[in-house]
Parts: C-alpha cells; structure tokens; sequence
C-alpha cells in the first residue's frame, strides 16, 4: 500500500514493542486499523460523491492519472526488445508496423510518392 515490504514492517513492529511495550500494543494496533478504516471510508465516501456529482465527466478526471499510472509500470528495455524482435518478426513474417500490401515497382513515367514532412 505505502511501499512497505515485509522487513519495513518487521522493523516497524519490534520498534512499536519497544516504544509501547507489550501491554499498550494490541490497543494501539486496534486504534491504527479502525483509524485506517475510517480514512479508507471516507476517501470512497468522497470518491462515490465525486462520481455521483461529475457523473461522466469523473472517468474524464481519471483519464490522465490513469495514463501517469501506466508510465510508472513503463520499461524501455521490455518496449525496445518488443519494437525489435517482435513475434510475428520471428516467424518469418514482416512485422505488424510493416504494410499489408507488397509495395509494387514503378511504371514508366510515374512519379515516386514524396512525404514532404520526411525530407
């Protein structure tokens, strides 16, 4: 949830022991999850009133934090080795940004295509 891996919580936990002592934890771990509860209602409360209000517009709000998400889970490495050494490339196929149709040699007294933004 906040990026805490199993040793962060084990280090949390023995310092809690120490800091609260035995008697004192079970109620202070008590009082931390309902306090988690309540912060995690109120955040769907405001979450349900904010979709209930924009209605279509909330998935419009949500577009581009959804976009930022999917940049932090991007890998070059893994997008790079997939552009090249994609598996329609591998089967002896063209790969799928290559056209369809076979490109057809020129006949006489025809013009090659010019892309103006390329030159």
């Amino acid at each position: 949830m906040f990026g805490f891996s199993l040793d962060h919580l084990l280090v949390l936990l023995v310092a809690a022991l120490f800091i609260l002592g035995p008697e004192r934890l079970p109620e202070s771990a008590r009082w931390l999850a309902q306090t988690v509860r309540r912060v995690r209602g109120f955040a769907s409360g405001a979450q349900e009133q904010l979709r209930a209000e924009l209605g279509p517009e909330f998935q419009e709000l949500r577009k581009p934090l959804q976009d930022l998400q999917a940049l932090r889970e991007f890998n070059p490495r893994t997008a790079v080795t997939r552009y090249l050494l994609d598996d329609s490339a591998t089967a002896g196929h063209p790969p799928a940004s290559a056209p369809a149709a076979a490109v057809s040699p020129l006949r006489a007294g025809e013009r090659a295509p010019v892309d103006p933004d390329a030159t």
